[in-house]
Order: C-alpha cells, then structure tokens, then sequence
C-alpha cells in the first residue's frame, strides 16, 4: 500500500524565509524520482530548482505559480511504495536526505517527519486533482487559535517589520496556509492604517477640511499607475538599502585619478595569451591592498555591543546588474588571490549571476564592495553601503580627458574614484588615506609591487 509523505519548502539557508514560486516542473500524477526538482523557486538571493527527497506518484501541490510561500510550508505530497512508481523512483520511503542540492538537509533522513497512511496533510486533500483545488482548500482553511498571546507567524522578517512599525500582530488575520502571517499581510495592514488618523488627532469636518484637500480613504483608489509588487530580489535590495540607510552614517569622499598606466600594465598582461585579466580584477586586487594597509575599512559594527569588529578575511563583493535586478556576489577570501585568480573567480560569479545560478552563499558574507558603476557611463556616485559593511569602493568611466602630466597638458585616460565608509568606524584621515592609496595604485601600478 502506498505511504503519502509531504515534502515542505526546506530552508534554503543564510536566514532566507520564504520563497516564490515561479514555475512548477511537475504535474500532479506525475511520477518523480527521488532528487528529480520539482519546481522553480525565486528568493530574495537566487533563482534554485527544489528536488524531492522521495520518489513517486505526484498527489498535490501546493501553491499557484507566483504565490509566495514561507519556509516550512508544503510544497508537494508524494505517494511512494506503489507498484506503478517502484520501477521509476525505487525505494524511496527513507528518501535520499538531499532537501536541496548544495545544501544539504537541516536533519537526518531517519528523523525526517513522515505522514501515515491513517493521516490526511494538514493543508489539503491527499489527491486533490488540479492546484486550483489546493488553492480553495487552503484558503478556507481558518485561522488557528492563539493560546497565550501566540500569533501564527514563522518569519523574522514578518516580526521585524511589525515590531518597527508599532503592529499588533495578535490583531491580523493572515492569509497564509493555516491562517499563517505572511509580510503581504503585514504590508497590507500598515498601507491601510496610514490612511486612518492616529489616536490623538482631532477628527476634521467638513468645515476645517475643504473637499478639494481631503485625505483620500483609499491610497489604493487614489493612485492611478502599474503596481510591482516589493518581492524577490527587488524587495530584498529595497528592504537592505533602507536599513543602510537608517543605520549607518556614511560619508563620501572622491579623486580624478589617471588610469593611463593601468590600462597600458593591463594590455601588456594580456598581450602574452592565457586568461585574460580583466580591469575589475585589476582594482579588486588593488582594493585588497590598500585593505591590509587599512584594516579598520574590513570590520562591522555591532550595536547592541557597541563595539566595531575588525575582520580577518577579505570577502569582496562586487555589483552586478542582471535582468532580475542588482546582485553582489562575493570572491571568498580575495586576500589570498593574486589577480589571475580574482579575475577568474569575478568571471565565473558574474556568468552565474546573469543565468540566475547564483547560490545564496555566493550573494552573503561580503565584507567590503566594490562598486563599477562606469559601466553604466556615468562618471560619480555616493551609493548606499551593502549593510553591514562598513566602506565601498565606487569606479567610474574611464574616459579620455585633457591632464597636466610631466608638466604639460595631455590626453590622459582618466577615472573618477569614489570611496563611501562607515564613519563610525573610521575617521576622514583613514578613508582619505584608503582612497589616495587606491588613486596612487591605480595612476602607478609599480606602486603597489613595492608595497605588497
């Protein structure tokens, strides 16, 4: 007789909370093999295909294409131990401990949940025969009691939110399986509470507000245009860059630096066949210079404990723009790479970012970013720190520009040089110091053989 297990969306690592669903791999009937993916998930850090730890026969699925789901939330229902799926999926009622490839399970396969054959998945029908189905069911689902002041929410970020918006969660009614709170419950509400006046404020009439200026009752009604919703990664860089900005003081400083002799040692690299050296390799093989040189630029703060923690490894980040958005992927240990070495590892982060391949672990832990804005053909920028670091290191266009060098005016090929730092880690002489240290790099690179 066969055993319908559920598989739930497994944690995906580096905090991550919830997923969207982008495209389904399987139908229900379909028969899987253990580790097959069965569907295309979207987080705030990468696009990952989730494989089934089990094999066999499809029963449910659980969520439409575009429904955002939190961790923890059933994903599929597998009917395994049948005849028509043992040739296909083999034995698979232990499953194969694989949750998601490259991550690994947050258990052992032996400890992993099972639902018996006497048991019926809390959130749907064993067999429902479409998702719309699952859909319905979910939704009719009511909202559980709260015991004790216990409010159905699974996800920090959902908490976090309310709490720094001053809401009662106790007094939502979510509209996840099971009545589960997810963030659009809670954007939904604070959108809402904006529009009512706040308990101390004196009600208008119609006397002291005149038609033609009244508060709208609805933002909804009011604001005409196209909605895109906060989610994926464009939500994530949103909800990042505004805790940057709430956090961090930062400060900016810039140069005009000439690049003439970086581009000419970078030619001559290149000019003896091999990989080549690309100029973002070049700079993040300078900016882990000037790091050893500036060591307090490499740190975070930690405010409960009010203390700036200085770190020993280098974990460079460097922007990339991709059709789903800004990514930062992150060159492990850059300090121990020379810089063939930085620029086959930028390469093969960047290729990865473009075909959406990228891992959460490769998009975390950075500890300094180097940004490379010219590619976008403009010259300066003062950005938004990756929080938490504390200092980011902004390269413009190269563009060829009148120059005095060696006392007479020249064309030289010259760049702009922007540095952000935390200021509470650093005063201006350091990320002046930073900075000039990079410009010297970069107008002589023999500047930098003799310092290393």
């Amino acid at each position: 007789m066969a055993q319908v297990l559920e598989f739930r969306l497994p944690d995906l690592g580096e905090g991550l909370t919830e997923a969207l669903i982008v495209r389904w791999l399987v139908e229900v009937g379909e028969v899987v093999a253990v580790d097959q993916p069965v569907v295309e998930v979207e987080t705030a850090k990468a696009m990952v295909d989730v494989p089934c730890p089990y094999g066999g026969v499809v029963t449910a699925r659980f969520g439409e294409e575009g429904t955002e789901l939190p961790v923890g939330s059933p994903l599929v229902t597998v009917a395994v131990g049948t005849p028509a799926d043992t040739d296909a999926a083999g034995d698979t009622a232990e499953g194969s401990g694989n949750v998601l490839v490259g991550y690994g399970t947050s258990e052992a396969p032996a400890r992993r949940r099972r639902v018996r054959r006497d048991q019926t998945p809390p959130a749907a029908p064993a067999a429902p025969k479409d998702t719309a189905a699952v859909k319905d069911t979910a939704a009719q689902a009511s909202a559980p009691a709260r015991v004790d002041g216990s409010v159905p929410v699974i996800s920090p970020l959902v908490r976090r939110l309310a709490r720094e918006n001053g809401l009662d969660l106790r007094e939502l009614a979510g509209s996840g399986p099971n009545g589960l709170i997810l963030r659009a419950d809670v954007e939904l509400a604070l959108r809402a509470g904006a529009t009512r006046p706040g308990p101390s404020a004196p009600a208008s009439t119609p006397a002291e507000v005149p038609a033609s200026v009244a508060q709208p009752t609805s933002t909804s009604a009011t604001i005409e245009g196209t909605r895109v919703p906060l989610k994926g990664i464009r939500g994530a860089v949103a909800d990042k860059l505004s805790r940057s900005r709430r956090e961090i003081p930062d400060a900016t400083c810039w140069v005009d630096a000439d690049a003439t002799e970086l581009m000419r040692a970078r030619a001559s690299m290149n000019a003896g066949g091999g990989p080549k050296i690309s100029l973002l390799a070049l700079l993040a093989r300078i900016c882990t210079a000037a790091l050893t040189r500036y060591p307090e630029l490499n740190s975070t703060v930690d405010p409960a404990a009010r203390e700036i923690v200085r770190l020993d490894r280098v974990h460079l980040g460097f922007a990339a723009q991709t059709e789903r958005g800004l990514v930062v992927p992150v060159v492990r240990d850059a300090h121990t790479r020379n810089t063939g070495a930085l620029s086959a590892e930028i390469a093969r982060l960047t290729e990865a970012a473009r075909t959406g391949a990228l891992t959460p672990a490769e998009l975390t832990g950075g500890t300094f970013t180097l940004n490379n804005y010219g590619v976008f053909g403009v010259d300066g920028s003062t950005p938004i720190l990756n929080h938490p670091e504390a200092a980011m290191l902004g390269v413009g266009r190269i563009v060829p520009k009148p120059w005095v060098h060696e006392g007479g005016l020249a064309v030289r090929q010259v760049v702009q040089l922007s540095f952000t730092f935390d200021h509470r880690v650093c005063d201006g002489g350091t990320a002046g110091g930073f900075l000039r240290y990079v410009a010297d790099c970069v107008e002589q690179p023999a500047v930098l053989l003799r310092t290393l």
